[in-house]
């Protein structure tokens, strides 16, 4: 890999963190990134209801990751690559629902257009997990929760669109509305297992 700055892109988002947000639910941080995929990253956490990062909210927390290659990766088609992760618990008869990860995605698709975040070759699963405690853990009872993993090569270097539209992703699994037009809640506010 060949030695480049750090892209201007990178300032931006952590002046857009630092700065007030519309989503007041969410509390958004910058995070250690990972340092071999990419010559350079930037990570931010995101956990709902003002949850300190390192301790995951227990209504929904989130991770965005942008990388930046000069020498645009295979796959990539540009030099930047955003790849996020969102989980929030959920209600155990939604989980069983067929088509709640098929929700789940179309939220993402539609909060990256509300907020004019420009994107090709995205890819990523939604995944619901159904549980049941047993033993020590069978007060518990039954629990789900649902999990979006995504990646996407944004196509400006204006990459505050699309952390707002991640960070919707991750209010939204927990329950919130969006803060943006154009994406509508479809589900009952989640909450946590007890």
């Amino acid at each position: 890999m060949s030695e480049s700055r750090e892209p201007d892109a990178f300032a931006r988002l952590r002046a857009f963190v630092a700065s007030d947000r519309p989503r007041t639910e969410t509390t958004v941080t910058e995070i250690p990134s990972p340092s071999r995929i990419a010559p350079h990253s930037l990570a931010l956490a995101a956990d709902v209801s003002g949850a300190v990062h390192g301790i995951d909210s227990d209504l929904g927390t989130g991770r965005f990751i942008a990388l930046y290659d000069p020498e645009e990766p295979d796959g990539w088609d540009g030099a930047f690559r955003i790849v996020t992760f969102a989980q929030a618990p959920l209600e155990p008869e939604i989980g069983v629902d067929e088509f709640v990860a098929d929700v789940t995605w179309s939220w993402l698709v539609d909060a990256l257009a509300a907020h004019g975040a420009t994107y090709d070759h995205a890819s990523g699963t939604a995944t619901k997990i159904i549980s049941r405690g047993y033993g020590d853990l069978a007060a518990q009872g039954d629990g789900a929760q649902l999990e979006l993993r995504a990646s996407w090569t944004p196509r400006d270097e204006d990459l505050t669109a699309h952390v707002r539209a991640w960070e919707d992703i991750v209010a939204m699994l927990a329950g919130l509305p969006p803060t943006s037009d154009g994406v509508t809640l479809l589900a009952p506010r989640r909450t946590a297992r007890d």
